[in-house]
């Protein structure tokens, strides 16, 4: 550089100065905004629902939790019109009945053009129907092949502790890989279900659960009925390719709803004679909300309530009955009149899809079609 442009140490001390000024100032502007502290490795590349608020000391787990799932970790695709809460089938050892779960994550159908990546055991959502009697000994094998920990929790049944399924509290968590068994005898008869017991708020969010439905060892004194369907609630968050674990939180609320894990016009159909009468087991197989199923053509009957049937003197008649997280309601419905009655939640939002309606309805809504 000829002698006239070269910089003097004023110059260079001066430029210095301002640089590292420059930096501090970013540094301090960025640790008011954000946690520095988190590494990669804490996040774990994680993808957050567009719009979430994200406050400085949100820890590394949070993220991971409500992050999307990583298309990386998919293992099968499921063919769209497959269908979940399909019968399970136990094979008899020694007397015991024994049923095989694996979880992994899927790419799932909820609507013919919408697809879901999904937390599944046996690669369909819900899970498959475990169907017993009173008084069986059961054996469930669960094999994780999530990339993560999990475990499995028997909801409302009475049974070891040991068996119950709380990550951390009442047993280790299945690693990746890793097979756990579960055994006990069914002490009850109703409506249940499992779900995981490890991130609850990601896993069953994502699809982990399924019905189980204990029949009674004497079936004197049950209810009439002529058909029996069975409703699991969901609720899920899909936005630009992306599957998050819908919660009640700003950015991660849910934008489609599922029966039995289809929306609306992808959900069955029930088909029916006027004058029979269905059993309908509401499941809140869902994380967030209640859900306020209601059926048109007149009033069912409540005669059971999370696993325990109604004594016939304390049941009543409604139209509409708020399914919580958790909950089970047993409800026998008549068909008086012939046509096409909905069955649907009462919260409008929750029966569309991403905001839309489709032929009329969407999302937690299922036609019952009566025939003379």
């Amino acid at each position: 550089i000829p002698l006239a442009y070269r910089p003097t140490r004023a110059q260079i001390a001066a430029v210095s100065f301002l640089s590292v000024l420059a930096l501090t100032a970013a540094l301090i502007f960025s640790a008011s905004y954000a946690n520095l502290r988190l590494s990669a490795r804490d996040v774990g590349g994680a993808i957050m629902p567009p719009g979430m608020i994200m406050t400085y000391d949100t820890p590394g787990q949070s993220m991971r939790d409500m992050a999307a799932v990583d298309p990386r970790t998919v293992s099968y695709t499921a063919p769209a019109d497959a269908r979940g809460d399909q019968m399970l089938e136990p094979r008899v050892e020694n007397g015991v009945k024994v049923f095989d779960l694996d979880v992994s994550v899927i790419k799932w159908n909820i609507l013919p053009y919408e697809q879901v990546m999904a937390y599944a055991f046996n690669r369909q959502v819900p899970g498959p129907r475990i169907r017993v009697t009173e008084g069986d000994r059961v054996r469930i094998n669960v094999t994780n092949n999530l990339p993560e920990e999990t475990s499995v929790h028997w909801h409302g049944l009475i049974l070891p502790n040991v068996m119950d399924g709380p990550a951390e509290i009442t047993q280790a968590p299945i690693e990746p890989g890793e097979t756990y068994t579960y055994e006990f005898t069914t002490q009850q008869a109703g409506t249940f279900f499992y779900h995981t017991h490890r991130e609850p708020d990601r896993q069953q969010a994502l699809g982990m659960y399924g019905a189980l439905i204990i029949d009674p060892k004497d079936a004197a004194g049950q209810p009439a009925y002529d058909l029996e369907y069975t409703i699991q609630l969901q609720e899920w968050l899909e936005k630009e390719g992306y599957t998050y674990p819908a919660m009640l939180m700003e950015g991660a609320l849910p934008n489609f709803f599922t029966i039995n894990g289809k929306a609306y016009p992808a959900t069955d159909t029930i088909q029916m004679k006027v004058g029979q009468k269905v059993l309908l087991r509401f499941i809140g197989s869902n994380n967030n909300f209640v859900h306020p199923m209601h059926v048109h053509g007149g009033p069912f009957t409540i005669v059971g309530t999370d696993g325990n049937p109604v004594p016939q003197a304390a049941q009543i008649a409604k139209d509409t009955v708020n399914v919580g997280p958790g909950e089970r309601y047993d409800v026998i419905w008549t068909a008086r009149e012939p046509g096409r009655w909905l069955l649907h939640c009462h919260i409008p939002h929750h029966t569309t899809n991403d905001n839309v309606e489709e032929q009329g309805a969407g999302g937690l809504t299922v036609i019952i079609n009566v025939t003379p």
